[in-house]
């Protein structure tokens, strides 16, 4: 068997409006293994980003335990737990989230530059990685000089960069139009299998999510398999 790259188990999440407790997340498990794609979809304020969020480190949830890479991240303390995140995790948002005032290839080698790489050595697996995503030609350019498309192109090589285990994308295609959201989409997929980087998607986007290998459908806050979809 694969070593599991995330799971949870029994995870639970409220919120407080004053003394009012709102629970998002009723028990929710979830097992992801080496080159898994799942996909999360759900209705809108169904608690998806917030699974996601939880997942990847990036808020505690209420109860209920999460592995990455079967390191207990509660267990841990916060730098270790930073570290953990930007070592093994990628992330895509619906906004590209890239900074203006860089090019395409700064914008990829940053994250490789917050972690003191070399320049040279951290430009050059930029530049590969934004080649690999069909954005070679546009490495100079700023995100204001691409279209949609490329933006996303260049974030989903950001998440790359670093050769996650995992990656995670929040809408990816939301912000797109159809036809640029099957090719970004097509992209995930292609590099999912060749990188073997387990992917989770949360979309609202089905005819997208069933070409996933496997889907789940995030309902009264409880992860289930999804009626008519099938599963891998």
């Amino acid at each position: 068997m694969n070593k599991g790259v995330i799971s949870c188990h029994n995870l639970h999440k409220s919120f407080f409006q004053g003394e009012l407790e709102v629970p998002v997340l009723k028990g929710v498990n979830l097992d992801l293994e080496k080159g898994e794609m799942l996909a999360i979809v759900g209705a809108s304020g169904s608690g998806k980003s917030t699974l996601l969020h939880l997942l990847g480190g990036l808020d505690a949830p209420s109860s209920g335990d999460i592995h990455i890479l079967e390191q207990n991240i509660a267990g841990i303390n916060e730098e270790a737990r930073c570290q953990l995140r930007n070592g093994s995790l990628g992330f895509i948002y619906q906004f590209h989230h890239l900074l203006p005032e860089f090019s395409a290839l700064e914008n990829v080698a940053m994250p490789l530059l917050i972690r003191r790489m070399r320049n040279s050595e951290a430009y050059d697996r930029a530049e590969e990685i934004l080649k690999q995503v069909g954005l070679g030609h546009r490495l100079t350019h700023t995100p204001g000089e691409l279209s949609g498309g490329e933006r996303q192109r260049a974030a989903v090589a950001r998440a790359l960069v670093t050769q996650p285990a995992c990656i995670l994308a929040d809408e990816p295609t939301g912000n797109l139009d159809r036809h640029t959201a099957e090719s970004v989409f097509n992209l995930m997929l292609e590099l999912n299998q060749k990188v073997s980087a387990s992917l989770i998607i949360v979309t609202h986007d089905l005819q997208l999510a069933k070409r996933a290998g496997r889907i789940k459908q995030l309902v009264d806050g409880v992860l289930c398999d999804m009626p008519g979809a099938v599963q891998n």
